[in-house]
């Protein structure tokens, strides 16, 4: 009874959060100074005359004030309809269905690499605090927690892709070839530079929140007092360190997916890889209204959905939490 009351909780939270996002995302884009018509038309709009601009803000409702444009927009997502994106002239559904699932491969393996290899370095250094050991981690973690993502990728892009030609230059595919015909080679080959990109940068935090808080465990009351029974240090870590630092980690790593789509974007647009990303950045500079509403509702679902599991599991991992933040 407790979990239904948790879930319609959530699900009403969710509901009040997609509203406001899309008033304010629709809000920001209709102060934009970029006029629609012309990043619709593009390098075309010196040839167009002034019927043709008019045809073409009436095709897609521009002339329209804001709030009849949003009202229209949110009339027709209540039947299920995204409406239509002005740069794909495609569904915005099935635009945002066809970028997700090539992003999600990349965000999908950088998320589950940056969460394994930092919570097992922040278990060593924390385990072997004030060692060289220890310096070398934390030197690396704040390092990469202050190095900006499009700068580390453009390293990156230039010394595996352009010196050494280990990995492709670009694209989630090679050029030129047919989707039916890429083997899942191709694809990983592909996938290996931008997923290394966003996984190392997200190692820093995941590292530096969990040797902390393991710190913070080897020195309670209970962990000298088990120290004096003749506990051994990886006995101490297994029996009571690892629940106690999981907790945390698995938040951090939760709520890390906002950060992770944020840098998936920039990721994207250095490698030209054709996810999720690079179309927000095009929805965004040519004012495509509809698909960048869409790609809101959908990361904001995507970011609260992944809360609500970490939420969820907290449960599991430790019983004594009940769900409502009841202990």
């Amino acid at each position: 009874m407790n979990f239904l009351r948790y879930l319609i909780n959530k699900l009403l939270r969710l509901l009040l959060l997609l509203f406001t996002m899309s008033a304010l995302s629709f809000t920001l884009v209709s102060l934009s100074p970029i006029d629609p018509v012309q990043a619709y038309v593009g390098a075309e709009m010196m040839r167009i005359g002034a019927e043709q601009r008019q045809r073409i803000a009436e095709r897609w409702g521009l002339n329209d004030p804001p709030l009849v444009r949003y009202t229209r927009w949110l009339s027709s997502l209540l039947r299920g309809d995204l409406g239509t994106s002005a740069i794909y002239n495609q569904p915005v559904s099935q635009v945002i269905r066809q970028r997700f699932l090539t992003s999600l491969g990349l965000m999908g393996s950088a998320w589950a690499l940056s969460g394994i290899f930092g919570f097992f370095l922040g278990v060593i250094s924390g385990a072997k605090a004030g060692s060289w050991l220890d310096q070398a981690i934390r030197f690396y973690a704040y390092l990469l927690a202050s190095t900006p993502t499009f700068w580390l990728a453009l390293l990156l892009l230039i010394v595996f892709a352009v010196f050494l030609k280990w990995a492709p230059i670009c694209c989630a595919t090679p050029p030129g070839v047919l989707p039916e015909q890429v083997t899942l080679a191709q694809r990983l080959h592909h996938l290996a530079l931008p997923a290394l990109t966003l996984s190392i940068i997200g190692i820093a935090n995941i590292t530096l929140h969990t040797r902390q808080k393991l710190i913070n465990v080897l020195n309670s009351d209970y962990v000298l007092f088990a120290r004096a029974q003749g506990e051994s240090l990886w006995g101490i870590l297994w029996h009571h360190g690892l629940r106690n630092i999981s907790l945390p980690a698995i938040t951090l790593q939760f709520a890390s997916l906002s950060e992770l789509f944020g840098g998936s974007v920039l990721a994207e647009q250095v490698f030209a890889y054709p996810g999720l990303g690079q179309a927000t950045v095009q929805a965004g500079l040519r004012s495509d209204v509809p698909l960048l509403l869409g790609i809101v509702l959908f990361t904001t679902l995507f970011v609260y959905t992944g809360n609500t599991l970490a939420d969820i599991l907290y449960h599991f991992i430790d019983p004594r939490i009940r769900f409502g933040g009841e202990a």
